[in-house]
């Protein structure tokens, strides 16, 4: 599978910016498609480029184009569960989260240790003795 447009490498360097803006990055992109489909390619993933972008990629190859952040017009649509969750300290653009999963998390970590430090009787906070039979 071909991955193209914004790449989990790049993304550290690129930061979430919408690939495939210019005349020459589209140009690139529809060359790199080519070529991934004629290297033996399943399909392609077409990642935060425009919409129109990945709907003339579609008609242009004969494998399927899963869209991230691509629009609609794709034969699949990936989305990643850390983002749907809102597990990441910086959202994708185009990834809207369902449920504040990172402030949940946090909150019930707060919550465990607050219980854990306050209950001498918590199984995680005696000490274990060793048993004869063990």
């Amino acid at each position: 599978m071909g991955h193209l447009g914004l790449t989990p490498q790049s993304v550290h360097q690129l930061g979430y910016k919408t690939q495939a803006r210019d005349k020459h990055s589209q140009e690139k992109i529809f060359n790199d498609s080519k070529m991934l489909q004629e290297s033996g390619c399943f399909a392609i993933v077409l990642e935060h480029i425009p919409g129109e972008i990945a709907s003339k990629l579609k008609k242009h190859l004969t494998i399927p184009v899963i869209g991230i952040g691509a629009g609609n017009d794709c034969d699949g649509q990936v989305r990643v569960t850390a983002d749907i969750l809102g597990l990441s300290t910086t959202q994708p653009p185009f990834a809207k989260p369902f449920l504040a999963g990172r402030e949940l998390c946090i909150d019930a970590l707060k919550e465990w240790i607050k219980s854990t430090n306050l209950d001498p009787e918590n199984p995680t906070t005696k000490t274990s003795e060793s048993k004869p039979d063990c």
